[in-house]
């Protein structure tokens, strides 16, 4: 049984992100795959940013059209996670990032919320037409590898980046 549903972001949901983002402050993790949450200032601002990042017409420049979705478990509307999905790939994107990008807020991790959100990615990447998906992480990352592989993740190489030995993972959803 699902526990999480997505949900794409609306201004009602400033409160519950603004708390999400304060969490990651205090415990001094890093937010991957949020559409730029950690560098924006101001709730509007980032959700007018999520919002044009879903059109190739108004993405930032340099970027490929993507979708944020916020992660809420179903039992209290609690937003545990963000993840978001780049609708196809540039080569930045292939060589190092992926087609989804996705974090779980400090408290909640640990409790398999990873490997369900992506599961729930991985059918809005279908919607979308992606065939195969690309997902990547650190080496010393154990815990996103092990939710990449419980989505059928196949290893198909490790290359150096700036920040350390990356995996990069692909998904088949043709099979699936």
């Amino acid at each position: 049984m699902e526990r999480l549903y997505l949900k794409f972001p609306t201004l009602e949901d400033k409160q519950n992100v603004l708390d999400f983002k304060a969490e990651f402050l205090r415990s001094g993790q890093e937010m991957h795959g949020v559409g730029g949450l950690s560098r924006i200032d101001t709730y509007e601002e980032w959700f007018t940013k999520i919002c044009n990042d879903t059109n190739e017409d108004t993405c930032t420049e340099g970027r490929v059209p993507s979708t944020l979705y916020l992660v809420y478990r179903k039992e209290d509307d609690r937003l545990v996670g963000i993840i978001q999905i780049r609708h196809y790939l540039n080569q930045s994107l292939l060589n190092y990032a992926g087609h989804i990008g996705d974090c779980v807020r400090p408290s909640e991790q640990r409790k398999g919320y990873g490997t369900e959100q992506i599961s729930l990615a991985l059918v809005k990447c279908k919607l979308f037409g992606i065939k195969k998906v690309l997902m990547t992480c650190l080496a010393e990352n154990i815990a996103s590898a092990k939710t990449i592989i419980k989505n059928n993740g196949c290893l198909e190489n490790e290359v150096q980046h700036e920040e350390g030995l990356l995996q990069r993972y692909w998904i088949d959803l043709t099979s699936k």
